[in-house]
């Protein structure tokens, strides 16, 4: 008898520990098919929709220009810092012009003796002339007087001569004037050069703008190319954004458009395409969109990272909602409504997207209550019970 009652107790135990363990385990799958899930809500309803086209860029002068000497030399003085405004033509860079305007004194110099040499070389030329003109006439009158015997043939001969020398120094001080004028002229094109050259160490703004950046420091020997500053003209910068090619048939020139800074993410400032690329990537699959900015940041600089949205289209009284509720399921679009209790499956067609919201163009009202599971790895399913915050 008593091993009849410890087999009985020994299974009897046994069984109720398995029954507790049959009870957890159908209380767990209740619990996890049937318990109310927390969800999320959004209540449905009509407002404006935008659709935007986004690019990431980096903000830029159309016009800019890096400002280098000509000729290689050693900055004397840099007259301005990064952060300067700037007019035209404001001296911004002397170098060193202290042999340069030895050099312009000399071919000055060069000009003034070749100048006086021409003076001295026409007076040799009408002295020549004068003698030319006597000779002439002299000629003249002995060659009448030898006929008649008044003068010899031998007198004759050395009036020819003369005549023939004095015509010789004509022509020689016509060609020493010559000669003369080309060395002026030579002594001309060098003060030219020279002058340029010292002009050349005065480097001075071709635009109004602003000063981004400075390479150089004064003692500084440069060459020809070497950047000193970097000039913008303040009058139009822009976003040069890069956009995926599949949006390309949406963009046109004028489009509105804003511009949100990554040091300022959560403001927008105002823009419009100024321009669409002709060529995209052939790795990214993008092409380049500029987008003029019409109002600054208070601190910004060239070269700063931006994000841009294009305005592409423009709803004013939609049904919208959160595009992040929207779930595919088995191919088909919809979203779960709360009914109170339970989330119900409800299919809806989509219209317009913007940035967040997405336009219902059926299966939606306002003022449904769209719901989606807190929890991760709790989906929803229809008809099942849910708990609203």
């Amino acid at each position: 008898m008593s091993k009849l009652n410890n087999f009985l107790h020994r299974w009897g135990w046994r069984a109720l520990k398995l029954a507790s363990f049959l009870a957890l385990i159908l209380g767990a799958i209740y619990w996890i098919k049937f318990a109310p899930i927390e969800v999320t809500s959004h209540r449905v309803a009509k407002g404006p929709l935008v659709a935007e086209v986004m690019g990431t860029g980096t903000l830029e002068a159309r016009v800019q220009a890096t400002i280098s000497p000509k000729i290689s030399d050693r900055i004397d003085k840099i007259l301005v810092d990064q952060g300067d405004h700037v007019s035209a033509s404001d001296l911004l860079i002397q170098l060193d012009d202290k042999d340069l305007q030895q050099q312009v004194a000399i071919a000055e110099a060069n000009v003034e003796a070749a100048a006086a040499a021409i003076r001295r070389l026409n007076i040799d030329k009408d002295r020549a002339a004068a003698i030319f003109e006597q000779a002439k006439k002299n000629n003249a009158r002995i060659q009448r007087l030898v006929p008649t015997n008044a003068a010899t043939q031998d007198e004759a001969d050395k009036a020819t001569e003369a005549l023939a020398l004095a015509i010789a120094g004509v022509a020689s001080a016509e060609a020493s004037i010559i000669e003369g004028q080309k060395k002026l002229v030579t002594a001309e094109k060098t003060l030219q050069y020279q002058q340029a050259c010292l002009a050349d160490t005065a480097i001075k703004a071709p635009f109004d703008g602003l000063i981004v950046k400075r390479s150089r420091e004064a003692g500084d020997v440069v060459v020809p190319g070497s950047s000193i500053l970097t000039l913008i003209s303040m009058e139009e910068l822009w976003i040069s954004a890069w956009v995926d090619e599949t949006e390309m048939a949406k963009l046109a020139e004028q489009q509105t458009a804003r511009v949100v800074f990554r040091s300022e993410p959560e403001k927008s400032y105002p823009g419009t395409v100024a321009r669409l690329g002709k060529e995209a990537d052939q790795e990214t699959r993008e092409f380049v969109v500029d987008v003029r900015i019409l109002e600054l940041a208070t601190n910004w600089a060239v070269g700063q990272r931006a994000e841009v949205f294009i305005e592409v289209a423009r709803k004013n009284d939609v049904i919208r909602m959160p595009a992040n509720l929207i779930i595919t399921r088995n191919g088909e679009v919809g979203v779960f409504v709360s009914d109170g209790e339970f989330a119900r499956w409800r299919p809806i067609k989509v219209g317009l997207h913007s940035r967040n919201f997405v336009e219902i163009a059926s299966g939606l009202q306002p003022d449904d209550v769209v719901v989606a599971s807190l929890k991760p790895g709790a989906a929803l399913s229809d008809g099942r019970k849910i708990k609203l915050p």
